[in-house]
């Protein structure tokens, strides 16, 4: 059976009676070099304890178990779960964990399934899912590689430069954690149903220390959140919406002065070294 064939996959619903869920952006690749060319770029092999969210049918998990030790792949639609037990016959190194993997206890479910492994994560991410699953996987600190299909906007967005339009919170949120790569594209005409957007492949591999030495990493986030709340306010006005009930305009102001910063600079003009010394300046301010 070929997971990725029209006909295939028709026939393999209709033998299920699947119907596809809306609510949870389920889109089945139908071209098979998506799945193969995800699972290359993993970097999975036998060392590997690959976790996978969202498996659909597998066509991925078939590709990634026939590079790596063990994949773990968690599926929220108990439907599918009967499919996967057909599709995955051949894989005796494939573990199908059904549940919501925003609601597992991950620390022990790599302990369980990947011992002696290293542990990965590789998945064909739901829209509606993208950055809570992301957060969870890059705050977890158990995955040496992260690598996902998800919305391109939402990939330009996590790898974007400071000065651009599609930089933001997020892509500091990420980089800051992880040095993130956009690999390929993958075009809507490779799903069924299609999507109405392009979706991009990109691989987060997660820090063992921070790009940036931050005094104080809640006061850092804080910042940048305040910082694009509104992105065309002046940063000096996004501060005062975000710390005015602790310091004054001049205060912050004299904060911005003491990194260098124009009054009217953005915040989107700032990289993580910038906010890393406002933070610091900040603190300060706000201690005295």
């Amino acid at each position: 059976m070929d997971l990725c064939n029209l006909n295939d996959i028709k026939a393999l619903l209709g033998r299920h009676g699947f119907r596809f869920s809306k609510s949870m952006g389920q889109n089945f690749l139908i071209e098979g070099w998506v799945p193969q060319d995800i699972a290359e770029c993993s970097g999975a092999d036998e060392t590997s304890g690959v976790l996978e969210v969202g498996p659909g049918i597998g066509p991925l998990t078939a590709q990634l178990a026939q590079r790596a030790g063990k994949v773990a792949a968690v599926e929220l639609d108990r439907s599918l779960l009967p499919i996967l037990a057909e599709t995955m016959v051949p894989y005796d190194n494939v573990a199908i964990i059904p549940g919501d993997v925003m609601k597992l206890d991950l620390k022990a479910l790599v302990a369980e399934q990947f011992s002696g492994l290293t542990p990965m994560a590789c998945a064909n991410l739901p829209y509606n899912i993208t950055t809570p699953v992301l957060t969870l996987l890059v705050e977890s600190g158990l995955f040496s590689a992260i690598t996902v299909m998800i919305q391109r906007e939402v990939a330009l967005r996590i790898c974007a430069a400071p000065g651009t339009a599609d930089y933001g919170a997020f892509s500091i949120y990420c980089q800051y954690y992880t040095d993130p790569a956009l690999l390929f594209d993958v075009p809507k005409e490779c799903f069924l149903p299609a999507p109405k957007v392009t979706s991009a492949v990109i691989r987060l591999v997660p820090r063992s220390t921070p790009r940036v030495e931050v005094v104080d990493e809640a006061l850092f986030f804080r910042l940048v959140k305040a910082a694009f709340a509104q992105r065309r306010k002046t940063l000096l006005n996004a501060l005062s919406a975000g710390f005015g009930s602790h310091l004054d305009k001049e205060a912050l102001r004299s904060v911005l002065e003491a990194c260098g910063l124009p009054a009217d600079v953005r915040g989107e003009r700032l990289g993580i070294p910038e906010f890393a010394k406002l933070t610091a300046e900040l603190k300060g301010k706000l201690r005295g």
